[in-house]
């Protein structure tokens, strides 16, 4: 590539800067072409409005597994993750996600997730009571990473004893959604599918000889119009809510407690009224999102920005960069506990709005009102910082933290 076609280069997903302060970034690309065509070949959406319209367009697709380029880059066709995320409702359109879905949203709706409560209580306290206080914790891995995970595994009906088995799998196959994959990687995640595959069938197996209070078995006996879920159907989405209950919650807690630690006033704020967090998450969640960006493409000419995205187009919607629009947020760059009217994009929109994101917001907001009751001090132990290495998702591989217990 010549030097001149380089500089048309706003976006490049592989760049390091997108994992370490990725804002910057986004804010050249808001302000030079928020619907921009990429010399990558692919359309790169950062701003709001733009990208609001387009999650909630009917004319853009996320069946990526139709698309050959893509399945090819996760092992090919028959490879075990793409024949899995054939079933994922979140890679269906139409009729086939509203029936997957309208099966599954009773399970999470408000009143379910409101009886989650005492559960995610108990266990929070239980996972705090072994965090204890001190110097250099590492709040993702005594923190962030056990709570959703024992949650999940508790409502679906897993043992907690697998929970960091569970946690692993999930990790490996959280990949499937980056936009670039190497061969190590690629491997990872079919290996990790296919092991936790058989895992969950085997406890569906058991479920469906004695049904219990959780999640597989109610997939197992749910029923819309006398349609049920295959066992496929079932093993398969039940893969997609441990990513869709684990991985937004663990960036969640890890980048929400960084952004107050950065931000005392704000800290104080929260602590002198902790209603605020009711709220208050989805300045989070808008100011630092969990989960950066969402891939589509086009079925059908798109008129958005004023630019024309014809069919057949590859998009990258990026949420985190929409977030932080100036045009819908003054200040986008400060966090705000007292900010209103925060809709953040965070948890995608239209017909695919996230399904674990009210969990998400609820274990959220417990952690943090405890974490704030039981620790008088909560302090940074180190500015070095490690993100991982997901392009889509935006999280800490540790989160060091000197801890003062409340008197």
């Amino acid at each position: 590539m010549d030097a001149a076609a380089q500089e048309e280069i706003l976006y490049n997903p592989r760049d390091p800067m997108l994992r370490s302060d990725p804002y910057p970034v986004y804010a050249r690309l808001r302000e030079k072409d928020p619907v921009h065509r990429s010399p990558f070949g692919f359309w790169v959406v950062s701003g709001y409005a733009e990208a609001a319209q387009l999650l909630r367009d009917s004319r853009l697709t996320s069946e990526f597994h139709r698309d050959a380029k893509w399945a090819d880059h996760r092992g090919g066709w028959d490879s075990p993750v793409v024949s899995d995320t054939r079933l994922w409702m979140l890679m269906l359109d139409g009729g086939a996600h509203r029936r997957i879905r309208g099966l599954v949203n009773p399970v999470f709706s408000a009143r379910a997730i409101q009886d989650m409560r005492p559960r995610i209580a108990a266990i929070l306290d239980r996972v705090l009571d072994d965090l204890g206080s001190g110097e250099g914790i590492d709040l993702i891995d005594s923190l962030a990473l056990p709570l959703p995970v024992t949650v999940i595994c508790g409502l679906v009906g897993l043992p907690v004893e697998d929970r960091e088995q569970c946690r692993r799998w999930t990790e490996a196959i959280g990949h499937v959604v980056d936009p670039s994959l190497d061969a190590v990687t690629q491997k990872l995640m079919n290996d990790s599918l296919v092991e936790f595959r058989t895992y969950i069938e085997e406890h569906l197996a058991k479920r469906r000889l004695d049904p219990q209070d959780d999640i597989l078995s109610r997939l197992a006996l749910a029923e819309v119009d006398g349609e049920r879920l295959s066992d496929d159907e079932i093993v398969a989405n039940v893969l997609l809510l441990f990513n869709a209950g684990h991985e937004t919650t663990v960036n969640l807690v890890g980048n929400g407690t960084l952004a107050l630690l950065r931000n005392p006033e704000q800290l104080r704020a929260l602590r002198e009224d902790p209603d605020l967090i009711e709220e208050g998450v989805d300045e989070f969640v808008r100011y630092d999102a969990p989960v950066q960006l969402v891939a589509r493409m086009a079925t059908a000419d798109v008129e958005v920005g004023g630019k024309t995205i014809p069919a057949g187009a590859k998009l990258m919607i990026l949420l985190g960069a929409a977030n932080r629009d100036p045009r819908r947020y003054s200040d986008p760059d400060r966090l705000d506990m007292f900010r209103t009217d925060v809709k953040p994009l965070s948890f995608g929109g239209g017909p695919h709005y996230c399904i674990g994101a009210m969990l998400g917001k609820i274990e959220g907001r417990m952690v943090f009102r405890e974490l704030l009751r039981r620790y008088r001090s909560i302090t940074l132990s180190t500015d070095d910082l490690v993100w991982r290495p997901h392009v889509n998702f935006r999280g800490l591989s540790e989160l060091r933290v000197d801890l003062k217990p409340a008197a």
